[in-house]
C-alpha cells in the first residue's frame, strides 16, 4: 500500500478515537461480538470496515495507554485482512513490533504515525488464520525512549467480528 493510502487510513482511525460530529456520521456501529467490535466508515471512495479490539491487560500498568489492534477490508483497493495496531504512542524505529500467539510471532515492518502495518499480505492471513484459533495475542512494542510495552488482546469473538466486518464489506 502506497504511503499516502497508508497515512489517510491513519488519518481515519486517528479521527475514529476522537470522532468529531461530522465523522461520527459517516463511522457505523455494526456489532459487538465479546472482547471485539466492527465498524463501517463510508467515504466518498468507498467504505472501509474494521474489526478492533482494545487489550484486556497492558504492560506496564501503571502506564494506560490507548492501544488498539484492528483488521481491516477496503473492498475498493482490493485490500482484505490488513492488520494494523497502535500501542498509544510513536513506536521507536529501532525496535520490531511484534505480534506473538502460542508460538506463532508475526513482525510489523513499518511503524509510521503512532501505528504499525504488516507489508506481508501471505503473513496478515497466516496470522488471521492464528487469531481465529487463538485466545490471545500479544503486541509489543518500545516507544521512542526505547522502554517495551506489551498488549495483551483477548481473541474471544474475534471470528464472529472478523466475519461482520468481512460481509459488511462484501
Amino acid at each position: 500500500m502506497s504511503l499516502i493510502k497508508k497515512t489517510l487510513y491513519l488519518s481515519l482511525i486517528i479521527l475514529f478515537i476522537s470522532p468529531s460530529e461530522s465523522f461520527a456520521e459517516d463511522l457505523k456501529k455494526i456489532g459487538k461480538f465479546k472482547d471485539w467490535e466492527v465498524l463501517v466508515v463510508s467515504e466518498t471512495s468507498g467504505k472501509m470496515c474494521f474489526a478492533q479490539s482494545i487489550p484486556v491487560l497492558q504492560a506496564p500498568k501503571n502506564n494506560k495507554r490507548d492501544a488498539r489492534l484492528f483488521v481491516t477490508f477496503r473492498p475498493n483497493e482490493k485490500i482484505i485482512n490488513e492488520i494494523s495496531a497502535t500501542a498509544g504512542y510513536e513506536f521507536n524505529k529501532n525496535n520490531t513490533v511484534l505480534a506473538t500467539s502460542g508460538n506463532n510471532k508475526f513482525k510489523f515492518d513499518i511503524k509510521q504515525q503512532g501505528f504499525a502495518w504488516m507489508t506481508s499480505n501471505k503473513k496478515e492471513n497466516i496470522m488471521v488464520k492464528v487469531m481465529k484459533k487463538g485466545s490471545r495475542i500479544m503486541v509489543t512494542g518500545y516507544n521512542e525512549k526505547g522502554s517495551q510495552t506489551i498488549d495483551h488482546y483477548s481473541l474471544l469473538g474475534f471470528t464472529k467480528a472478523y466475519n461482520s466486518a468481512k460481509k459488511a464489506c462484501s
